[in-house]
């Protein structure tokens, strides 16, 4: 049972932060790799406005959130917005640079010691139990109770709202999608606010749960894999990868080594781009070769 739990925990982490990868490249077929420097930020924004909004934590949470989103939409606006028509590799590296960048100005401005945020803010984080001996955390039940309603919430807005409808066509076709009139640069601002934006509220979360510091980034790089096993343009194979990965990590950390845990991830990905490069819910024919 606590196996179980462990492996809906982990799979809620990764889902989280894999839709930011899936949102941008299914809307701009723009592979972000600073996706996780982007989550590492947001975790910092949550340190600076707990410190700044001290004994008001709903509303340090509310604007560090609001910041990752303000965040993703400078990102576009004043460096992937000129990426537009480029190739696949010069958008690919230019946010390879931008991680780079990031985590060196995160630690310019709050230097590598380690932080927790979830003291900041005064609150908790207790084991709570679930029946037998299974456990899960505070933050733990956050993650997967947060998860399901940011899916929720994403496939409510694609699929009924115009912003939606319009993001969905922009990824389908965009010289069509531009010739109706839709503003493909404001789709494409949406997408990456809305991909920070959970990205962020994921390092928030990481961060409350354990600590706050450089490490965290290979976190985010490790739900690459889950993105990309499940496809990168499909929002429910985000949700089977990072449940495939998860499964595949806690059951070999648990019957064989706690040491592969950094490589069961990639050891995953191999195995699924030599049997189905595309993922299991990606489309064949959109997928780039870079």
């Amino acid at each position: 049972m606590q196996l179980a739990v462990n492996i809906v925990v982990l799979a809620s982490i990764y889902a989280l932060i894999s839709c930011g990868y899936v949102l941008i490249y299914r809307v701009s077929r723009v592979l972000s790799l600073a996706h996780g420097e982007l989550m590492l930020l947001g975790a910092y924004g949550l340190y600076s406005t707990a410190s700044l909004f001290s004994g008001s934590p709903a509303l340090a949470v509310a604007m560090s959130a609001l910041l990752a989103a303000v965040i993703g939409l400078l990102v576009y606006a004043l460096l992937m917005r000129r990426m537009t028509g480029e190739s696949v590799l010069a958008a690919v590296l230019v946010t390879i640079a931008l991680g780079i960048l990031v985590r060196g100005l995160t630690v310019l401005v709050w230097s590598t010691q380690e932080r927790h945020p979830l003291n900041v803010l005064g609150w908790a984080n207790p084991s709570l139990p679930l029946g037998g001996a299974a456990r899960i955390s505070g933050v733990g039940l956050a993650f997967v109770l947060i998860t399901a309603s940011v899916y929720g919430a994403l496939y409510f807005f694609l699929r009924y709202t115009h912003w939606g409808i319009r993001m969905r066509a922009a990824g389908q076709n965009p010289l069509l999608a531009a010739q109706r009139g839709i503003n493909l640069h404001g789709v494409y601002a949406l997408a990456w606010a809305l991909a920070t934006f959970t990205g962020g509220i994921a390092g928030m979360l990481i961060a409350c749960d354990n600590a706050l510091d450089q490490t965290m980034v290979a976190i985010g790089l490790k739900a690459f894999p889950a993105a990309l096993v499940g496809g990168l343009d499909s929002l429910l194979g985000a949700l089977v990868g990072s449940l495939i990965v998860s499964s595949a990590e806690v059951l070999l950390i648990y019957y064989i080594d706690p040491l592969l845990s950094e490589v069961v991830p990639f050891a995953v990905l191999i195995a699924m781009l030599i049997v189905r490069p595309w993922g299991l819910f990606g489309s064949r024919e959109e997928l780039d070769r870079v």
